[in-house]
């Protein structure tokens, strides 16, 4: 029976810190960080000896990629949250990835809470500040591979090292300039969300009660990032704007994080319709993880059961090629961050009727954790060592082969 949190083979790392190339108190100012493995009691799904050694050749074997993640470290104390974000300055969990089984990992940085000059999220400067600042620290160390061509995702594994994709939920901090597409790309970015929760000048986000679908400037926006290779994500857009992104668009579009809304009726789900023409046009959905997002009335616990559920509803529904994983998780107190920055992200689904509030989500709780639940889970349930490969990167790395640039 398994104990250990080990995966796969061992990855390059020396131990760095976040900004040890810095003096704390000197060039910024120090905060208590929250654990990165150990906040909460680590949870290995439990498999036979046999089965674990299955696991542990896949994850050295095999393309591990996580669609979603978010893999700062939030403060111990979330009242220190807000000075803490304007400081503009975020530490990577470099010891728990390097832990984590990951070959391919996209980071969605902070963007809709970056609050360097505003409370309110995705002004062009902070974003900019925000994806600099973590590039910055990116550049003095040897585990993470700043991932820009698709040489870089398998050269990645080869070297024992991680991929990491530059990845933005939204496009609202374009605004109405074309061309900040080229500078975010530029800069790293390689997918980007049409729209989070609240409209843009893109489009719709899940949060509007009225959809009109993807607008003038949306359609040449989508456009723009088909001939610059950045790949195109509706996950927090409404139904309509996803369905006209996926229509609108040349290449694949994904739905990196999210779930089926028939089985849990919340917006921030997708319907049938839209997980259909995603998987229609080529693309792929992720599976969400964030605390009280992919919960189902067989487990209104959120655990990686249900979302485990999701899963199989959505391979189900669209084929075992067109469905991944984007779990959405972080180091800290992921279900304390929601209900302190609810405002910002159009969060309501914890006071949905039915659902069980939990304080975190159990196996699925931060980025070190939730690809090697998921593949022992795969392998509990007998998924073919073909299906595990597509599943736990192949169908990701074959989006991005059609959609970056080569």
């Amino acid at each position: 029976m398994s104990t250990k949190l080990g995966q796969g083979k061992k990855k390059v790392y020396d131990g760095y810190t976040s900004f040890q190339y810095l003096e704390a108190g000197v060039d910024y100012k120090e905060y208590k960080l929250s654990k990165q493995n150990d906040r909460v009691t680590p949870y290995v799904y439990s498999l036979s000896e046999d089965e674990e050694e299955q696991v542990q050749q896949i994850l050295e074997e095999d393309y591990i990629v996580s669609m979603h993640e978010h893999t700062f470290i939030m403060p111990e104390n979330l009242l220190d949250f807000f000075e803490f974000r304007r400081q503009g300055r975020d530490w990577t969990g470099y010891k728990a990835l390097s832990e984590s089984g990951l070959d391919v990992v996209f980071e969605n940085f902070m963007d809709g809470t970056a609050m360097v000059t505003s409370m309110a999220g995705w002004k062009w400067s902070d974003v900019i500040h925000d994806i600099g600042i973590r590039y910055s620290d990116i550049a003095h160390q040897d585990l993470l591979i700043k991932a820009e061509r698709i040489s870089d995702l398998y050269r990645a594994k080869k070297e024992g090292k991680i991929a990491f994709v530059g990845a933005l939920e939204s496009s609202t901090m374009i605004e109405n300039e074309l061309d900040r597409l080229d500078i975010l790309y530029g800069f790293g970015i390689r997918t980007m969300g049409i729209v989070y929760s609240e409209a843009n000048q893109l489009g719709a986000g899940l949060r509007e009660p009225n959809d009109a679908g993807l607008t003038v400037f949306g359609k040449q926006a989508v456009r723009r990032m088909n001939k610059l290779g950045i790949t195109i994500d509706v996950s927090h857009a409404g139904d309509q704007t996803s369905l006209d992104t996926i229509e609108e668009s040349e290449k694949p579009v994904t739905i990196n994080h999210a779930g089926a809304r028939a089985l849990w009726d919340t917006k921030r789900l997708k319907p049938d319709s839209v997980i259909k023409a995603c998987a229609e046009k080529g693309g792929v959905i992720g599976i969400e993880a964030a605390p009280h997002s992919t919960i189902t009335k067989a487990h209104p616990e959120h655990n990686i059961e249900s979302f485990m559920e999701h899963f199989e509803y959505v391979a189900n529904l669209v084929g075992i090629d067109h469905v991944a994983f984007g779990p959405d998780t972080l180091f800290g107190d992921h279900v304390g961050t929601h209900d302190l920055l609810a405002g910002q992200l159009s969060i309501k689904s914890a006071q949905m009727p039915g659902l069980k509030k939990v304080e975190y989500v159990k196996g699925l709780e931060n980025p070190a954790e939730c690809m090697p639940n998921i593949i022992r889970w795969l392998v509990k349930k007998g998924y073919s060592r073909e299906d595990i490969r597509k599943v736990a990167g192949g169908n990701v790395l074959r989006v991005l082969e059609a959609t970056w640039a080569k």
